[in-house]
């Protein structure tokens, strides 16, 4: 990859607002070490530190102390973005914090877009795209399973993956196109099934990796858990119980919950995102009731786990039989404390109790239980994002056009086109392709510094 043409040397608050032990300003580009020259006091100028080495010292303002601080000084090629970097760890207060990047910005240095040091270690070929979403993956985890997923994907696990695909495609692409320069040279059948098989290999890869991006999704996003059932039955009750605090209103009031409640926990190393939706029931004449309950209705169809919560202490409610189950939902029959009515004595429901937490301990298990069954749990070596999976669905789907016109013996130029196309989309997943939207959509959502 060509390295990332900047002139400018950027500046930023790499650590969060906010008071701390330590904070940290980075540096990165050509004026960044003369920068750190001009606000750094010390033994030894930035010029002349060895690289990756730290060196206690002040950073001043004309005759003025900021702060103590440690620098180090990281040189061309060998630092995070591929350019002159310098970091600058000082006291994590606040106004210290915004006092030495107001430094750096008035000796010389411009204020670093989102993503921007992140963004120019893939130009400068440090990273490939699949490593630099890694990053923000790795920040945003919040479970084992996410973690490693990332971690994985930061050590270049996808990027082999999909370098591996693209250079396959790349000879097969020579292939054809050197069949279409020389046309006197013919190729023998045997040949041509040997080209249809290494395109059906192609496409065989490209279907592997596809089938990892629900399984990225959990990683990335949790389990969508949606919790619903009547009126009364006790959703936000449970809700609360597997949270571990009070977030949703509980009342003998039908009808408290009128909109979609939204709440993250961590069971057991997954990440599972719960949703507490309005209740059921048959006169639903307040237009905001209807519309909590459609969006409930929303929730369930992109539900991948259902909590359907009923009061077995009272008959079943007249919609009950009406929502038929799937595999997607657990039946829980709740106020176990209280007399169950005949109506549930040959349900096979889950019994718990909100109340005195009766059977919240086999809920877990019969989740943990459901997550297994879809493998959510087991970590794979790779797991796509949505971005990915929309270029690899353009590329099979361009595979599929090159089979379908090798098969039928159309013109080798058609099947060139629809291999190049599929090229093209394999190219955008880690970045060999034209890349000036993707970049800045997916750079804009990086925190400043990073």
């Amino acid at each position: 990859m060509m390295a990332a043409e900047t002139t400018a040397t950027i500046a930023a608050v790499s650590t969060p607002p906010g008071e701390g032990a330590i904070a940290l300003v980075r540096l990165s580009g050509p004026g960044a070490i003369a920068i750190a020259d001009l606000i750094f006091r010390g033994r030894t100028k930035p010029t002349e530190l060895e690289s990756r080495r730290q060196q206690i010292g002040e950073i001043v303002e004309g005759d003025r102390v900021i702060d103590q601080v440690m620098i180090a000084v990281h040189r061309v090629p060998h630092s995070y973005t591929g350019e002159d970097v310098v970091e600058i760890s000082c006291h994590g207060g606040v106004l210290v914090t915004a006092r030495i990047y107001e430094a750096c910005l008035r000796a010389g240095a411009c204020a670093a877009r989102p993503g921007e040091f992140t963004e120019r270690a893939f130009l400068n070929g440090k990273l490939d795209l699949t490593q630099a979403e890694a990053v923000i993956d790795l920040i945003r985890a919040q479970t084992d399973l996410a973690l490693r997923s990332a971690t994985e994907q930061l050590e270049g696990r996808l990027g082999e993956r999909i370098s591996q695909l693209r250079e396959d495609l790349i000879a097969l692409v020579a292939n054809i196109e050197a069949y279409i320069d020389f046309p006197e040279e013919d190729i023998e059948p045997d040949v041509g099934a040997a080209l249809l098989a290494r395109l059906d290999a192609i496409r065989g890869k490209i279907e592997a990796l596809l089938a990892t991006a629900e399984q990225g999704r959990i990683f990335r996003e949790g389990v969508r858990v949606v919790i619903y059932g009547a009126t009364n039955a006790g959703k936000s009750s449970l809700l609360n119980r597997l949270l571990g605090f009070s977030r949703a209103i509980v009342s003998e009031t039908p009808g408290t919950t009128r909109d979609t409640i939204e709440e993250k926990i961590n069971l057991r190393g997954m990440a599972l995102r719960l949703t507490d939706t309005a209740g059921l029931r048959a006169d639903e004449t307040d237009a905001v009731e209807s519309e909590g309950i459609a969006r409930a209705d929303r929730s369930l169809a992109n539900a991948d786990l259902i909590l359907h919560i009923a009061d077995a202490s009272r008959e079943k409610p007249p919609h009950f039989q009406a929502r038929a189950s799937d595999d997607r939902e657990l039946l829980l029959l709740n106020k176990s404390d209280l007399p169950e009515h005949p109506d549930w004595k040959e349900c096979g429901g889950l019994r718990i109790s909100c109340i005195n937490e009766g059977g919240l301990a086999g809920l877990e298990e019969a989740i943990l239980a459901k997550i297994s069954a879809q493998r959510w749990d087991v970590p794979s070596a790779v797991a796509i994002n949505t971005r990915h999976r929309d270029c690899l669905r353009r590329a099979l789907a361009a595979a599929d056009e090159a089979r379908r016109a090798l098969a039928e013996n159309l013109p080798p130029e058609l099947v060139a086109v629809d291999l190049r196309g599929a090229l093209q989309a394999v190219g955008e997943v880690i970045g060999h392709a034209d890349m000036e939207q993707i970049l800045d959509a997916l750079f804009a959502t990086f925190c400043i510094g990073k």
